[in-house]
């Protein structure tokens, strides 16, 4: 996965399953080299800066593969306490033996780690929070900027953190007590109610989620807490018209068919066609049937759909920075394509508005935590259109929100998230 992502542009994600489901890895084995890759990424930075104080040569003089075996050797010897040293090392050096071209490889990948092990305890952690918790300087100034310089290191150890799995019961056909004896049943030994949040679960250890019974039967869908607070803000209600503009892969128009309880209307765009596949089977295992999809640009006006909808939803493309702990690759982005981000937004903003109909509910949200791609974008488009308004909402964890809420992963428990809610008016 490590080598996918770095030299081939893979998506850690997308990689991580791809080799897991070639390796056939039980699910123990695969949460441990889930833990293994993610970590590494979450602590690339600080591993690297290790690593150069005990190699000879620089690092970027190295094999990408002994690189990453080094990488992997130090971050279990570093972080985890169930595997013997021996056996870091001894893989590690295996890992190089099989995918080295420098017969020397494997020597040097022994000597460093082993010389690792007696010199950790005196190796310092560095000064800099950029380098200690692997987030880019940019990204890491860029924080502070947000943040007004209070709370940064708190953000960045969450988002280096393990978050439990959030699940949400599909309400339509079980409850949320309901659904957690069956998980039981069915062997997942670590699962709770949201302590806050109706109708969702945190589990952990679950392995592979989407091999149960309980999924494929549509018992649930896994979905962070953020999106269903951003759902419970926009406020769907039974027999309302709803437009997902932004849908793929479906998660907020499921989230809004349950709180519909099955009665009304979405229909549930994507800018390209392949990936309203996704919702459609996802709605099916739902046993969901009130949704219709559409392949839709959402910066392009369609007619036939204005002033349509009680409820609209524009979940946008963004910059992803409210999702690293999920995604820790996600921080390597370069940054110069995200300074494009938030013109794309106003122009979608700015086209499906004009589906709200009268008195209808206009929602903007975003999974990044930058004032540029979500106040701004907002306060922009109010002062174009003194048609829509602000409206306040209320939303468990986060409580009375004037109109706006940015949602932090250190503050909130939840991914990195934006809800803005806006009102038509009434002609």
């Amino acid at each position: 996965m490590l080598l996918d992502c770095r030299q081939k542009g893979a998506w850690s994600d997308g990689a991580l399953s791809s080799q897991i489901r070639e390796a056939e890895l039980s699910p123990r084995d695969a949460g441990l080299a889930s833990r293994l890759c993610y970590g590494v990424q979450q602590n690339q930075y600080l591993l690297d800066h290790w690593l150069s104080q005990l190699c000879s040569q620089p690092l970027k003089k190295l094999e990408p593969a002994v690189l990453a075996a080094l990488e992997l050797g130090v971050y279990q010897m570093a972080f985890l306490d169930r595997i013997p040293v021996r056996a870091a090392v001894d893989q590690s050096v295996e890992l190089t033996r099989r995918r080295s071209r420098n017969p020397k490889a494997p020597g040097l990948v022994n000597a460093v780690l082993r010389n690792f092990d007696r010199r950790k305890a005196e190796l310092p952690m560095p000064e800099e929070l950029w380098k200690r918790y692997s987030h880019p300087q940019w990204l890491t100034d860029l924080f502070t900027q947000e943040l007004s310089g209070e709370g940064v290191e708190e953000l960045l150890k969450a988002n280096n953190s393990q978050p439990a799995t959030m699940i949400q019961a599909n309400t339509l056909k079980i409850t949320a007590e309901q659904l957690k004896v069956r998980l039981e049943e069915e062997g997942v030994s670590d699962v709770a109610l949201h302590p806050q949040l109706s109708g969702c679960l945190e589990v952990t250890g679950t392995g592979d989620l989407e091999a149960l019974a309980s999924y494929q039967e549509g018992l649930f869908q896994v979905q962070d807490s953020a999106a269903k607070l951003a759902v419970l803000a926009a406020g769907p209600k039974p027999g309302m018209t709803v437009l997902d503009a932004c849908a793929a892969p479906g998660g907020k128009s499921f989230q809004v068919a349950m709180a519909m309880e099955g009665k009304g209307s979405i229909l549930s765009c994507d800018l390209q066609e392949k990936k309203l596949g996704r919702i459609q089977s996802g709605a099916r295992r739902l046993g969901i049937d009130m949704i219709r999809t559409r392949a839709m640009d959402g910066r392009l006006f369609d007619q036939t759909l204005e002033a349509a909808f009680d409820l609209v939803i524009a979940d946008v493309p963004c910059s992803g920075l409210g999702i690293i702990r999920k995604k820790p690759d996600i921080r390597y982005k370069d940054a110069e394509p995200l300074e494009y981000l938030p013109a794309i937004q106003r122009d979608i903003l700015e086209n499906v508005s004009r589906y709200v109909a009268p008195g209808g509910t206009l929602l903007y949200s975003t999974c990044t935590v930058l004032r540029r791609e979500n106040q701004a974008v907002v306060e922009a488009f109010l002062d174009k259109h003194p048609e829509f308004e602000l409206e306040r909402f209320q939303i468990p964890i986060a409580g009375t929100c004037d109109g706006m809420i940015t949602l932090w992963p250190h503050i909130h428990n939840t991914d990195g998230f934006f809800i803005g809610k806006m009102r038509r008016k009434h002609d």
